[in-house]
């Protein structure tokens, strides 16, 4: 639930970190990179996979229509 510590209470649900994706990916490319002295030529598969992995999570953020400025504009126009 939460933590008191001395006369303030702190939600520690808060708190927590969020899970990071591509994070796996990411620390292969780096640890395959700083193995082979920063040529990245050797790491191919280490980066295809880190670029896959950044592809599909900048499709899954991408909302249409989802935005504060998409519905002002769409109520906008009804009131016109």
């Amino acid at each position: 639930m939460g933590r008191k510590i001395g006369g303030l209470f702190f939600n520690t649900k808060k708190r927590r970190i969020a899970a990071k994706p591509c994070m796996q990916e990411m620390i292969s490319f780096l640890s395959c990179l700083s193995q082979n002295q920063m040529n990245d030529e050797k790491c191919l598969h280490s980066k295809e996979l880190l670029k896959t992995c950044l592809d599909d999570e900048t499709a899954k953020s991408k909302k249409k229509g989802g935005s504060m400025n998409y519905h002002l504009q769409r109520l906008n126009k009804k009131m016109k």
